[in-house]
C-alpha cells in the first residue's frame, strides 16, 4: 500500500540503548530518549495533521493522486523510543491528537522497537494504549543466536531474555517480527544462524505466540556505523529460500529486498 508514513522521533539525541551494526542514524551514541515536550509534540503533530488533510501538503510537494492518503504514523526514529521515560504518555497522546484529526482508526498505528524494554511496567501500558487505538508492534530480531546478537546489534541482551519480551509483546498488542539481514565479511547467511531461526520460530509456535507477521529485509541504504565497509546487503535469493522455510512452519511473511 503507497501513501504517506508519518515517522515521530523520540531519540532526537541520536541515543540508543543497542548499536546494531546496519544503523543509519549518524553520531549514535548510547542512551536514552531524551524528556518529552509534551506541548511541542501536539502543537507540532496537530500542525502537520492539518496541513496534510486540509491543507496543500500534496500540493507543495507533487505527491501521486493515488497516494494521497496516511499509510501510518510510526513511532521510530533515532534510537530506541521505548527509553523514553513517559512513554506511555506519548503513545496516549498521538493515539488521541490522530483520532481527533481523522486519521485513526482508517491509518496504521506503529511502534518499531529492539523489544528490549518490553518488560519495564512503563512499556507495557504503552503497548495496552497502542493496541486500544488499534496499533501494532514491529519488533526486531535479527539474530537467533548469542554470537549474531552480539555482532549485529550489540545488543548486551540475551536471547532468553528478547524471547520472554516478544511472548509479553504478542499478548499486548498485535506484533510482527522485523528481521534485517546482511551479508557480513562476505559469510553470508550461515546454516547455524538458519537453523537457530527456524528452531526459534517452531518454539513460538509451541508457545503459542502469535505473530501477525514475520518481516524479511535486508539493508538498502550504507550504514553510518564503523562497520559500514564489511556489510552487504543479502541475496535476494537467500531471503526468498529463506522465507520459503519459514512459510513451512504456518506463518505468514514479507520480503522486502
Amino acid at each position: 500500500m503507497g501513501g504517506l508514513s508519518i515517522g515521530i522521533n523520540f531519540n532526537t539525541n541520536n541515543a540508543c540503548n543497542w548499536r546494531c551494526i546496519y544503523c543509519q542514524v549518524p553520531d549514535l551514541k548510547i542512551g536514552a530518549a531524551p524528556k518529552m515536550d509534551f506541548e511541542l509534540l501536539e502543537k507540532e503533530l496537530r500542525y502537520f495533521l492539518k496541513d496534510v488533510k486540509e491543507g496543500d501538503f500534496y500540493d507543495r510537494y507533487q505527491v501521486d493522486a493515488d497516494k494521497r492518503v496516511i499509510k501510518d504514523i510510526a513511532i521510530a526514529g533515532n534510537g530506541e523510543p521505548t527509553s523514553l521515560k513517559d512513554f506511555a504518555a506519548a503513545v496516549e497522546l498521538i493515539g488521541k491528537i490522530a483520532t481527533e484529526a481523522g486519521v485513526f482508526p482508517d491509518s496504521h498505528y506503529v511502534l518499531i522497537t529492539n523489544g528490549s524494554l518490553i518488560h519495564q511496567t512503563n512499556v507495557q501500558a504503552g503497548l495496552s494504549a497502542l493496541k486500544s487505538y488499534g496499533g501494532e508492534v514491529w519488533f526486531k530480531l535479527d539474530s537467533a543466536t548469542e554470537e549474531g546478537r552480539a555482532l549485529i546489534n550489540h545488543s548486551g541482551q540475551s536471547s532468553k531474555a528478547s524471547l520472554k519480551n516478544l511472548l509479553l509483546s504478542a499478548s499486548l498488542c498485535p506484533t510482527k517480527l522485523q528481521t534485517c539481514l546482511v551479508d557480513y565479511d562476505e559469510q553470508g547467511f550461515s546454516d547455524k544462524e538458519r537453523l537457530a531461526f527456524l528452531d526459534l520460530f517452531k518454539s513460538l509456535k509451541q508457545l503459542d505466540c502469535q505473530l501477525e507477521d514475520i518481516l524479511l529485509y535486508t539493508i538498502a541504504r550504507p550504514s553510518l556505523q564503523p562497520e559500514a565497509p564489511r556489510i552487504r546487503p543479502l541475496d535476494t535469493t537467500v531471503l526468498n529460500d529463506f522465507a520459503a522455510e519459514i512459510r513451512l512452519l504456518d506463518y505468514k511473511v514479507s520480503v522486502t529486498a
